[in-house]
C-alpha cells in the first residue's frame, strides 16, 4: 500500500458582475508538501461566461488565468511572487480576492498521487 499524502487545493472562479455573485469555475490549484509538488490546471469556459456576461474581455481574463500556472511553476516571467517558496506562492495563489478572478475556499485532502489528485479535482469541478 503506498503511503497517503495530505494536500491543498482551491479553486479558480470567475466572476462577472461582483453583485450578482455568480461565477464560473476555471481553474484548480493544489499544493502537496511532502512531494514538493504545486501546480495548476485553467479552463476559460467561454460560453459559459457569455451567458453571465456578454461583454466580458475573454482574452484578458485568459491572461490572468494563464498566469497561476506559470506562479506554480515558478517562471521567471511570472514575475516576483514566482521567486516565493512553494508554499507562499501557494498562499498568494489562494489569498481572497476582490477582482473578476477569485479563488474559493482552500480545501484539503489525501492522496496517493498528488497529479492524479489535481487531475481529479480539475475534471470533476472545472470541465464538469
Amino acid at each position: 500500500m503506498r503511503a497517503m499524502l495530505s494536500y491543498d487545493y482551491a479553486i479558480l472562479r470567475v466572476v462577472p458582475s461582483v453583485e450578482r455573485e455568480e461565477f464560473v469555475n476555471a481553474g484548480a490549484v493544489l499544493q502537496c508538501p511532502e512531494r514538493a509538488f504545486l501546480d495548476c490546471r485553467v479552463h476559460l469556459d467561454e460560453r459559459r461566461l457569455r451567458a453571465l456576461w456578454h461583454a466580458l474581455d475573454l482574452d484578458l481574463i485568459r491572461q490572468h488565468l494563464e498566469a497561476f500556472p506559470k506562479v506554480c511553476a515558478g517562471d521567471p516571467d511570472a514575475g516576483p511572487i514566482a521567486r516565493l517558496s512553494r508554499r507562499e506562492r501557494f498562499q498568494w495563489l489562494a489569498a481572497p480576492r476582490s477582482t473578476i478572478i477569485q479563488i474559493s475556499a482552500v480545501h484539503s485532502g489525501v492522496c496517493e498521487s498528488p497529479e492524479a489528485a489535481l487531475d481529479e479535482i480539475f475534471r470533476r469541478l472545472v470541465l464538469a
